[in-house]
């Protein structure tokens, strides 16, 4: 087996781009020093470090060091060094002390504390007067606490919604590496159809899902592939996929989101097993209605949470809102659910390059839940849906 030809990367020369705009923002709010934290939990956790330096954090957390000039510090622990320096595309990389093991000895390490990092970098520590912090809900409280110590009498901020907003827009290059994404998940999602029937087990099927995106390309993935099944195990919003074999009847719940090159990619789709009841068609429909309505409505210059809404009233009005649980219309990149989320008090506008998701969802219903969800490239006028699954998938 052989991956496909001339895979779509992020060019190295994006990066110091990245870290401009991070101190243009930093300049614009009159912080004088930024740190991104990162780390290896699989949803949310490597975002800023793989957005900032291409870094795919492991095992040890992270933290990306940037002031208003010069090029940005990564910090990480004595056992992610030479990973990270053959990896990631920050220069200067240091072992901090506040990430090291208290029970481990590192004796061929040079470790520095932050102080030591910060008095390397500044000559006076009290003009660092506001700190910045990008991931601090990642981070547990011992390490925070030890941050803040360094800097007791500074101001620090949670600045993570602004950093997350300055990659709500993508780049040539990263459009390039998300539609690879989508090929991923659309490979994943044809071999998780075929795979459906019934007397198979969930995880049979989640099992030839992911080795199909895997061929293409695929890291790894945003969540575990979800594939659950029956009244019971698809009335929640989330599942892992379990022994229990499909039966006749059944309606399977399929929700893929492969990782490439630190992007990802989502799409979700119910499909029936023989005679499903006709409650949950009813409800496939209404929710394919509003989808369809949703994607619409998805142009350049839109509210976002306008659409969100949108879609809230085409399945209220089929008679299901109550199981329009949360916010579906939501940017993807670097996190499979990332900044702008549309909610209701978020006025954030629609624009050209922003790959949108549009995910309706539909549990804890009596009869179970079901979730139709694709990705969309905002073009100059409308929008362009990033793969070709179909919705009505019956077996």
């Amino acid at each position: 087996m052989s991956f496909p030809v001339d895979l779509p990367t992020i060019p190295r020369d994006e990066f110091p781009q990245r870290w401009r705009r991070v101190q243009t923002l930093m300049e614009a709010i009159d912080l004088d020093l930024l740190i991104a934290y990162a780390d290896d939990r699989t949803t949310y956790g490597p975002a800023h470090a793989r957005w900032l330096c291409d870094f795919p954090v492991m095992f040890e957390p992270v933290c990306v060091l940037l002031r208003r000039q010069g090029e940005p510090i990564l910090l990480c622990g004595p056992e992610s060094d030479e990973y990270a320096k053959m990896r990631a595309r920050i220069a200067d990389v240091r072992v901090m002390q506040e990430f090291t093991h208290p029970d481990e000895d590192y004796p061929y390490s040079t470790i520095h504390s932050l102080h030591d990092i910060l008095h390397d970098l500044y000559d006076d520590l009290s003009s660092i007067r506001q700190v910045g912090v990008a991931g601090r809900a990642l981070m547990n409280g011992d390490l925070e606490g030890r941050l803040h110590a360094t800097l007791p009498d500074a101001a620090w901020l949670d600045v993570d919604q602004q950093v997350c907003m300055l990659r709500a827009v993508k780049s040539p290059a990263e459009i390039a590496v998300i539609r690879h994404a989508y090929r991923c998940a659309e490979a994943a999602m044809g071999a998780a159809f075929d795979t459906v029937a019934a007397g198979v087990t969930e995880r049979e099927v989640a099992c030839e899902a992911d080795v199909a995106m895997r061929r293409l390309g695929a890291e790894s993935v945003a969540f575990d592939t979800v594939v659950v099944s029956g009244p019971k195990l698809t009335r929640a919003i989330l599942g892992r996929s379990t022994f229990r074999r499909i039966e006749h009847g059944d309606l399977v719940c399929i929700t893929i989101a492969p990782r490439y090159e630190g992007y990802h990619a989502a799409i979700a789709r119910p499909v029936f097993v023989g005679a499903v009841d006709d409650v949950v068609r009813r409800a496939f429909d209404v929710a394919l209605d509003a989808q369809r309505q949703c994607i619409d409505a998805l142009v350049p210059g839109v509210e976002g949470r306008a659409v969100d809404q949108l879609g809230r009233k085409v399945v209220g009005a089929g008679g299901f809102g109550e199981y329009y649980l949360y916010t579906g219309i939501h940017s993807v990149g670097v996190i499979e659910f990332e900044p702008p989320i549309f909610s209701s008090h978020n006025p954030t506008v629609v624009e050209p390059n922003m790959v949108i998701s549009i995910d309706i969802p539909m549990f804890n219903a009596p009869w179970g839940g079901l979730r139709i969800e694709d990705g969309f490239l905002i073009t100059a006028n409308g929008n362009e849906r990033l793969h070709h699954t179909p919705y009505r998938v019956e077996k």
